[in-house]
């Protein structure tokens, strides 16, 4: 294992440091009152999403959908999230970690459901910071697995939205600031900032350096081309899922374009779910071609495929590996 290997394991303060403050009368205390309202934030979050749901409208929404349409969506959804729950593993073979890869794909798995109905924050960040550190990584590898992970999605996105945008960008309200000419620009800058990493990643001569005092090492070719191509992958699962729920009637490539839309949407807004944001930008783009009602239809059936019945399978995993994690730290050399 290399240097900035060994480095980045190190805990973030000595062991000494926290034999103290274990010893402190007030500490069991204040771990006690942190994770209690770790939990009650996690519940109200979620309490929150529910009652911001039409349920009666998803209900009635989901009746008129064909069985086979539906299948199809959930297929890919599967598809998706186990391709995600591998986006950590990346992270595992770049650290060296030993974790195993059955419980890094449930804490990924856990954590995507999370970002996506409550925000990185929280999903993202806050529940890898927390498993990861209770199955015994240190804080240095946790932020290092993270940012692969992050990587992994976000130069995917940029990867195919380069493409898209460059390639067939859709065709923009007359009242938005930028036009199809623009987006087509932004495409190509999109597409240059994938290549560009990858290229630094394939030849560039000095493979570590130093960012405020963490050490970084350049994956290698490999590893970023499964970044992309992982990335890539599963923004297209996504795009597959709205396109079967909208019953195929506008075309793949539209419908891919107008979700990557909405993702950047989504980051600008920073609402958790994207919720609203989709859906508008959805409107706004397609409702000439689908009328309204049928589009936020579709849109509802793919929160319930994509977001909530997740979400409900990821809470109740996050609950067993809770009771489960201090039994489950590193295996022992």
């Amino acid at each position: 294992m290399s240097d900035s290997l060994q480095s980045s394991a190190r805990p973030g303060s000595p062991p000494g440091v926290r034999r103290k403050l274990a010893d402190r009368a007030w500490w069991p205390w204040l771990r006690r009152a942190a994770t209690t309202l770790f939990f009650g934030l996690v519940a109200w979050l979620l309490v929150s999403q529910a009652r911001t749901i039409e349920w009666g409208r998803v209900l009635s929404s989901l009746q008129d959908y064909p069985l086979s349409a539906s299948w199809g969506a959930v297929a890919l959804a599967v598809a998706s999230y186990g391709l995600y729950s591998c986006f950590d593993l990346l992270g595992r073979h770049y650290t060296g970690h030993p974790l195993r890869a059955f419980t890094v794909m449930q804490l990924t798995f856990v954590s995507y459901a999370f970002n996506l109905n409550l925000g990185s924050l929280v999903g993202g960040i806050a529940f890898r910071y927390r498993l990861y550190s209770r199955l015994g990584l240190a804080m240095g590898t946790i932020t290092r697995v993270i940012s692969f992970s992050m990587l992994a999605n976000w130069m995917g996105y940029l990867l195919l939205a380069g493409l898209v945008f460059s390639l067939q960008p859709p065709a923009l309200p007359p009242g938005w600031k930028i036009d199809a000419f623009q987006l087509r620009l932004i495409g190509f800058a999109l597409l240059g900032l994938a290549l560009a990493y990858l290229a630094a990643c394939a030849f560039s001569s000095q493979r570590s350096f130093s960012l405020r005092g963490h050490d970084i090492e350049l994956p290698s070719l490999r590893l970023v081309g499964l970044q992309l191509a992982m990335g890539a992958g599963n923004w297209l699962l996504m795009s597959g899922i709205v396109f079967i729920l909208l019953q195929q009637r506008i075309d793949f490539f539209s419908v891919a374009s107008v979700l990557l839309l909405a993702a950047i949407a989504g980051v600008i807004t920073h609402i958790p779910g994207n919720l609203g944001v989709l859906e508008a930008v959805f409107v706004a783009l397609l409702s000439h071609r689908l009328p309204e009602h049928e589009l936020l239809a579709g849109l509802i059936a793919y929160r319930v495929v994509y977001f909530l019945v997740p979400l409900l399978v990821a809470a109740v995993i996050y609950l067993v590996m809770e009771t489960r994690a201090p039994k489950a730290a590193l295996p022992r050399a």
